[in-house]
C-alpha cells in the first residue's frame, strides 16, 4: 500500500508540473495581452513601449489599470472569493501549508492570477514569480483534492506546484527544488525531495518546448575577474543588504501608513489601486524602467545603456514605485523588483569601481549579476535558491564565489536589520510568526476547541473565575495555564463568555503539544 502510495505522489506530482507549466504560460500570456493594451508592447518591451507614449498615456496607464484591479476586488470580496478583498501571493502558499493542511482555495487562486495580470500588465511595480508560484499551488489543489491524500502528501503536492511555476518562469528547473523545500515547505526531506523534482523537470521541459531553452538574460562578457573582486563582492553584499533592508521597510511602513490613512479617513481600501496608480505612473512617466516586471531594464542595465547617477535614481525609484504598488493592493511579488533593484544597484558599483579603479576589477556586468541575487536573495530569505535562479537566469557560473558571497552577506545583513523576511513579515501581520519553526506553528494553530474535554452547558461561571476561549491558541492556553497555576481550567465559547462547554487541563494541552511535535518530526525527517 504504501509503495503504491509513493507512486501516486510520484504520478501526480509530473501531471502538476504539466498543468503548472501550462497555467504559467497562459498567465505570462495574459500579462502580455494587458500590457499591449497598456503600452503597445509585450511584457518584456514595457520600458521601450512606454518611452514611445506621449507623458499622459504613460500616466495613465496604471491609474486605468488600478481602477480595473478595484472593480476586480470588489466583486471578489462581494462574492466571498478573495479574503478581505485583497489579492494573493507565496505567503498565502507558506500559511496553506503550514495552517490551511496544504489546501489552496481554487477560486481565490484563480482570482489572484486575474488580478496579478492586469497589475503587471498595467504598469503596476512588481513581479510575476510570486502570483506564479501561488497558481501552480493552486493546479495542485485542485488537482489533488479528490484523491484522499493525507495531510502530508498535500503539503508534499503543494510544494510540486510552487516548484513547476518557479521552473516554468525561469525555465530553472534546479532553482524550482530548491525554491519549495527552501521557502515554501522548509523541508529537505527526501521523501518530499522526488516529487517535487519530478514536477520541476516536468514543468521544465513543458516551457522550453513551447517557449524555447535559452536563459532570461544574455548578459555581455564581463572581462578577467581579478583575486580583488571577491573581497569587493563581499562589500558588495554590505551594499546589497542596505539596499534590501531599505526596500522591506519602506514597504512596510509604506503599507502601516497608507492603511491608517484609509482607516483615518474613512476610505475603502478599494480605492487604494487607483491611487497607488496615480503615483506609479507619475514616476514612470519619468522613468518608464519601472514599469512592470522590470526585465528590459535589466537587460540594458547589463549593456551599460546608464550613467551611475541614472542607475543611483534608478534603485531609488523603483524601490518607491514597487512599496507603492504592494502598499496599495495591486497584484505581483517580489523578486522581480529584488532582481531588478539588485541590478542597478551592482552595475552602478561596478562603474563605480571602474572610475576609481580602471582595468583592475570585473566589469560593471559581472557586478550587476552579483547584486541581483544579493538583493532579491536578501528580500525573499532564501539565499540558496535565489543563488541557483540567478545562475540559471543568466547561463554564468564563473561568478559562483563571488555570489555565494554576497548573497550570504545581504541575507544576514538584512535579517540582522529587519529581522524576517518578505514573507514572514506578510505573515506577522496576519498574526502567524513561523520564524520559531514547527514547533512555533504548532502553539499558534491548534485550538483549545480542537484538545478540550466537551461538557454539556452547566452553571454559569463566576465573573472572577478563570476560563479558556475555545477559540484560542494551545499557545496561549499553556501560557494561561501556567499564569494561573492550574493545572487545568473550563473553557467557554464566543457566544456567552459564562457558559462552560468544555474543559482543558494542562496534561491534556502538553499531551496534544507533544504528538503534534512527533508527527512533525517523522514528517520532516521521514
Amino acid at each position: 500500500m504504501r509503495r503504491m502510495d509513493v507512486l501516486r505522489v510520484w504520478l501526480f506530482a509530473i501531471l502538476i508540473g504539466v498543468a503548472a507549466a501550462y497555467a504559467v504560460i497562459i498567465f505570462r500570456a495574459a500579462i502580455d495581452a494587458v500590457s499591449m493594451i497598456a503600452f503597445g508592447a509585450t511584457e518584456a518591451g514595457v520600458v521601450s513601449g512606454a518611452e514611445r507614449l506621449n507623458f499622459f498615456r504613460g500616466w495613465a496607464a496604471p491609474v486605468i489599470g488600478g481602477l480595473a484591479v478595484s472593480a476586480m476586488l470588489f466583486f471578489a470580496d462581494r462574492f466571498k472569493i478573495l479574503e478581505k478583498g485583497r489579492s494573493q501571493g507565496i505567503a498565502d502558499v507558506i500559511e496553506a501549508r503550514a495552517i490551511g493542511g496544504g489546501r489552496v482555495s481554487i477560486r481565490s487562486g484563480l482570482a489572484a492570477a486575474a488580478v496579478s495580470a492586469v497589475s503587471l500588465g498595467a504598469g503596476a511595480s512588481a513581479g510575476r514569480e510570486g502570483p506564479a508560484v501561488h497558481l501552480g499551488a493552486t493546479i495542485a489543489s485542485a488537482l489533488d483534492r479528490h484523491m484522499g491524500f493525507g495531510a502530508k502528501q498535500r503539503r508534499t503536492l503543494l510544494g510540486c506546484g510552487a516548484a513547476a511555476a518557479v521552473a516554468a518562469s525561469f525555465n530553472a528547473p534546479i532553482a524550482g527544488v530548491l525554491f519549495a523545500l527552501e521557502v515554501i515547505l522548509g523541508n529537505y526531506a527526501l521523501s518530499v525531495f522526488g516529487p517535487i523534482a519530478a514536477a520541476s523537470v516536468a514543468s521544465a521541459i513543458v516551457t522550453r518546448i513551447h517557449l524555447g531553452d535559452f536563459p532570461a538574460f544574455a548578459p555581455p562578457a564581463y572581462g578577467l575577474v581579478q583575486t580583488i573582486d571577491v573581497p569587493l563582492s563581499a562589500l558588495l553584499g554590505i551594499v546589497c543588504g542596505l539596499v534590501a533592508s531599505a526596500f522591506l521597510l519602506s514597504t512596510e511602513t509604506m503599507t502601516v501608513r497608507i492603511r491608517a490613512f484609509a482607516d483615518r479617513v474613512g476610505m475603502s481600501y478599494l480605492w487604494l489601486p487607483p491611487l497607488g496608480g496615480l503615483v506609479v505612473g507619475l514616476i514612470g512617466a519619468f522613468y518608464p524602467e519601472v514599469f512592470g516586471v522590470g526585465y528590459e531594464a535589466v537587460t540594458k542595465a547589463l549593456a551599460g545603456e546608464y550613467t551611475i547617477a541614472a542607475l543611483a535614481l534608478l534603485v531609488i525609484f523603483k524601490t518607491a514605485a514597487t512599496a507603492v504598488t504592494l502598499s496599495c493592493r495591486f497584484g505581483g511579488g517580489v523578486f522581480s523588483p529584488g532582481i531588478v533593484i539588485g541590478a542597478f544597484a551592482g552595475a552602478a558599483y561596478g562603474a563605480a569601481l571602474g572610475a576609481l579603479f580602471p582595468d583592475a576589477t570585473a566589469s560593471p556586468v559581472y557586478y550587476a549579476m552579483i547584486g541581483m541575487g544579493a538583493v532579491a536573495g536578501a528580500i525573499l530569505g532564501a539565499p540558496i535558491s535565489t543563488t541557483l535562479i540567478v545562475f540559471e537566469l543568466t547561463g554564468e557560473y564563473g561568478i559562483t564565489i563571488s555570489l555565494m558571497v554576497a548573497v550570504a552577506i545581504a541575507t544576514l545583513l538584512t535579517q540582522w536589520i529587519c529581522g524576517k523576511s518578505f514573507f514572514h513579515w506578510q505573515l506577522s501581520r496576519r498574526g502567524y510568526d513561523l520564524s520559531e519553526g514547527p514547533q512555533g506553528v504548532i502553539l499558534q494553530t491548534i485550538r483549545v476547541r480542537d484538545v478540550m474535554e466537551k461538557m454539556p452547558p452547566g452553571a454559569p461561571l463566576s465573573k472572577e473565575a478563570q476560563r479558556l476561549y475555545e477559540g484560542a491558541s494551545l499557545g496561549e492556553a499553556l501560557a494561561k495555564l501556567n499564569d494561573a497555576h492550574e493545572y487545568g481550567l473550563p473553557v467557554v465559547g464566543p457566544d456567552d463568555k459564562d457558559a462552560v462547554i468544555g474543559y482543558l487541563s494542562r496534561v491534556k494541552a502538553l499531551a496534544a503539544y507533544n504528538k503534534a511535535l512527533i508527527d512533525q518530526h517523522i514528517e520532516h525527517h521521514t
